[in-house]
């Protein structure tokens, strides 16, 4: 019985050693799914479409809230400070509106930059720009109730 069991031993230890000298098998290359799908992008369960479309509904209505809202710069007790920071503006190519110094909600010199030129005026733009002029705020308020550009 031992010189069989060592020989089933043997016989396993020569088949160990035989078949790892094989060729290690390669991997099989594999074609992208995105060309087997053609005009479809990508793959959507039922539930996802409509969550996809309430996400796309909401971005729609912050656009017309943003299209809603200006942006106004200044908050400066003095006009020459001001009137720094209209020629700044001018020179940037940033189109803007001189509000009248009124109400004491509205105390002080403040400019409102056009919706077209808001793109001009990012917060980088905005950080460097109150590095420049110390007491300069920025507010993003409805445009309703203010006179349109001329």
């Amino acid at each position: 019985m031992r010189w069989l069991f060592l020989l089933l031993l043997v016989l396993n230890v020569f088949y160990y050693i035989w078949h790892q000298q094989e060729a290690p098998l390669r991997a099989k290359d594999v074609t992208p799914l995105s060309l087997y799908r053609g005009s479809q992008h990508d793959i959507r369960l039922l539930s996802e479409t409509e969550v996809a479309s309430k996400d796309k509904e909401k971005e729609k209505e912050k656009a017309v809230q943003v299209d809603s809202n200006c942006l106004y710069v200044g908050g400066f007790a003095r006009q020459d400070v001001a009137q720094g920071l209209e020629r700044r503006l001018t020179g940037m190519e940033v189109r803007f509106q001189a509000l009248p110094r009124g109400s004491a909600e509205s105390a002080g010199y403040w400019l409102r930059v056009a919706p077209e030129s808001r793109r001009w005026l990012d917060d980088l733009q905005l950080i460097n720009l109150s590095k420049e002029f110390n007491e300069l705020k920025h507010k993003i308020m409805p445009c309703e109730g203010v006179a349109p550009f001329e």
